[in-house]
């Protein structure tokens, strides 16, 4: 079983941990080929999808992911939970709570909201992404893509291209990618890179052009368009020209290398048509991957045993 109790980001998670959950994801990946693929595993556990922020891929993903290993679930998005009657987050769970809640898997626009429900409730927490913090599940979604892809994670190189200073996928991909033997470089304009590269694991560099030739792993964040109004940087114009993925960028890359995006993809911003479809995008392997990895999450923490997994 895991080191932890809860899954808040991959910083707390060990390389046994990491590891654990890949094995296992791979199990999952079988479990989802099959016709029948629900599973007994959770059979009589309840757990809450707390969404307060909307979600179409992760959200469901994860429900997909509890129904097939056999839980009961409860789906509750913000719209429609007493928080939007001014509730707190913390009466919300407590009320939950009574209900008998065997895990709680939180989607939040603020950070620092599973912390808070960590605090209130005996229950198992997963963090489905809160606010710029942290999205644990995407990042090991990606580490299982990868390591399908070239048969380990140790030596890669990867660069994660875009607004790194303000998305939760850097802050929990980068570290996981470190701590896995991966080599990380932030890319992106002088707004979009954090003071402090190394403490997420990582280099940095406002240079596409230069570091593309040495990256086996280009991964692509989407661009917030509120980041454009905010005048982070002058226009999509400009920077899908500095840094937009293109057919031509791509020439320079080496044979094997791959192109990756959490979703969803701004067509003509971060990258074109032609990069998004290619042969060598993963891009639909990580959704794909989504479902087995949050299986995998939900299982190990929940405490299933390991020939539960059988039809």
């Amino acid at each position: 079983m895991l080191s932890v109790r809860n899954l808040i980001n991959t910083s707390d998670l060990t390389v046994d941990d990491i590891e654990q959950i890949l094995t296992h994801a791979q199990t999952f990946d079988e479990v989802n080929s099959r016709m029948l693929k629900k599973l007994p595993t959770l059979r009589g556990r309840t757990i809450v999808n707390l969404f307060l922020e909307p979600s179409t891929r992760t959200k469901s993903s994860f429900e997909l992911a509890c129904k097939r290993l056999g839980a009961d679930t409860i789906s509750m998005a913000g719209s429609s939970s007493s928080v939007v009657k001014g509730e707190s987050l913390v009466d919300t769970i407590k009320t939950l709570d009574a209900m008998g809640v065997d895990m709680y898997i939180c989607r939040a626009r603020f950070a620092g909201s599973p912390e808070i429900i960590e605090r209130t409730t005996s229950a198992r927490i997963v963090n489905a992404g809160d606010g710029k913090h942290a999205h644990p599940t995407q990042a090991l979604l990606d580490l299982h893509t990868l390591y399908k892809h070239f048969g380990h994670l140790d030596g890669l190189n990867v660069g994660i291209l875009g607004d790194c200073l303000h998305s939760r996928v850097t802050g929990s991909l980068a570290p996981a990618l470190a701590k896995m033997g991966a080599h990380v470089t932030l890319i992106g304009p002088p707004p979009f890179l954090p003071p402090r590269p190394d403490a997420l694991g990582a280099s940095s560099t406002s240079n596409l052009d230069a570091v593309l030739p040495d990256l086996d792993v280009l991964y692509m964040l989407r661009v917030q368009m509120e980041r454009i109004e905010g005048a982070l940087i002058p226009s999509i114009r400009e920077y899908s020209a500095l840094f937009g993925m293109d057919k031509t960028r791509a020439a320079r890359m080496q044979k094997h290398a791959v192109f990756m995006h959490p979703g969803p993809v701004n067509r003509g911003v971060e990258l074109t048509s032609d990069i998004a479809d290619a042969p060598n995008s993963l891009i639909l392997d990580q959704v794909n991957a989504g479902v087995s990895v949050r299986m995998s999450v939900i299982y190990l923490l929940l405490g299933g045993e390991a020939d539960d997994t059988r039809a």
